[in-house]
This record gives C-alpha cells, sequence and structure tokens, in this order.
C-alpha cells in the first residue's frame, strides 16, 4: 500500500464512522506477521478474508488464517454478507477457550442490541459416517442431559455481566461446522475459539474454527484465551 491509498483507506473509515478518531500507518514488512505483531496492544483485529495476491481458488486468504493463530487479540474477518439484523451466534463446547469467546459474543451482541445465541453441536456417541466410533451401550436422554449442561455451564454468570442481552440456546447432533455454518446463514456475526477441546493440538488454528472461517456467509470472529 503506498501513501495515497493509505490516506483514502483512512478517509473511507472516517466516513464510515463519523467522529470516530481513526489513524493510519504504512509499516514495512509482511502483512500477517506485521498484524501479529500490532496484536499485542490492539483490542481487535479486522481485515478482510482474501487480501491482494491471493489465489481465487483459496476460499480463505492465508493472511486470515495465520493472523487467526498467532495473534494475540480476538480477530474478526469479514466475510459473506454484512448483516444488521439476527443474533450473534457463538460456538460452544465446555473449554476455557470456549467461555472466551462466550464473552466476546456476548459483549458484541451487547452493543449491536441483538441476542446472542449460543451453540454446542456433538457427534459421539453416534457413528455419522465412516471412523466414528460407536458405544456397545449408551442412554439418548442422559447423554442429551450432558450436552446440556455443557451449554449451561459455559453460559453461567452471563446474565449478571450483560443483563441487556437475550440468550438463547440450542444443543444440535451434528458436526459443528455444518452446524456454525447453518447457523451463520442468519447471523450478524459468528464467534468461535481458536482451538476447542477436541482438536489435535498440533493444529495452529483448530479445525472448527478453520472450517467455519472457510464457509461461514457472514462475519467470523476467531477468539484466543487470554494468556
Amino acid at each position: 500500500m503506498n501513501s495515497a491509498n493509505g490516506a483514502a483507506a483512512v478517509a473511507e473509515a472516517e466516513s464510515a464512522a463519523p467522529g470516530l478518531r481513526v489513524s493510519g500507518e504504512i509499516i514495512d514488512g509482511e502483512a500477517a506477521a506485521v498484524l501479529v505483531g500490532e496484536s499485542t496492544t490492539a483490542t481487535m483485529i479486522v481485515l478482510g478474508d482474501r487480501g491482494l495476491g491471493g489465489f481465487a481458488a483459496l476460499v480463505l486468504g492465508s493472511v486470515a488464517i495465520q493472523v487467526g493463530s498467532y495473534a494475540d487479540c480476538p480477530v474478526l474477518v469479514a466475510r459473506g454478507e454484512d448483516r444488521t439484523s439476527g443474533p450473534v451466534v457463538v460456538g460452544v463446547d465446555g473449554s476455557a477457550l470456549s467461555r472466551a469467546a462466550v464473552e466476546f459474543a456476548a459483549e458484541e451482541a451487547s452493543v449491536r442490541g441483538t441476542r446472542l445465541h449460543a451453540v454446542h453441536a456433538y457427534t459421539h456417541p453416534f457413528s455419522g459416517g465412516p471412523g466414528d466410533m460407536q458405544p456397545l451401550v449408551y442412554e439418548v436422554n442422559q447423554l442429551r442431559g450432558e450436552e446440556d449442561r455443557i451449554v449451561a455451564e459455559s453460559l453461567t454468570g452471563l446474565g449478571n455481566r450483560y443483563p441487556d442481552v437475550p440468550v438463547t440456546r440450542e444443543v444440535v447432533h451434528g458436526r459443528p461446522v455444518t452446524v456454525l455454518t447453518e447457523a451463520s446463514r442468519t447471523a450478524q456475526l459468528v464467534v468461535v475459539g481458536a482451538q476447542g477441546r477436541s482438536e489435535l493440538t498440533g493444529l495452529l488454528l483448530g479445525s472448527v474454527s478453520q472450517g467455519v472461517l472457510h464457509h461461514a456467509t457472514c462475519p467470523v470472529a476467531v477468539v484466543r484465551s487470554p494468556a
């Protein structure tokens, strides 16, 4: 980006949000590395899903994946349709990272004046496809109760901290990426943790968060646990 483009970007931001203080800076360096460096003092990083020089065949740009993997603050990827109606949807799995995502999503819902919709998707113990394990004995109602508990615990105390935010919850038997992608069709924003409890620790960005980033039809925020 040259100085003219930088000035144009600042002017566009000022016109989009009159009264908001906007500053701009041109930094020499690789985009993802520079943005990750800025994340140490940022409240949030916002970027598009595909940057200049990206291959058209990629569903999501490499910069978005890298920043989502390493940033020290939440990363919002502006993709899909920009909506002013619909809920903020958050994926819940019971992990500490999931609770951080819930907190971020509740604040976003409060700012946007909308409801928070917490979604928990699970695949066990049913066999959903080749390679899935199916236990010899299971009790459907007991399993459902355990999954409901995961969501309830993740939302504990939220009403006290955000009394203005109506909260709905949904427990669905299905693959998380599929369920959250479907929920994104009517959402303003989908919030996911960078890596959930079922992810392989070798992945920098979990398969669920990466899958939602690739396929959601609205903006997606990726939240990492506080250090």
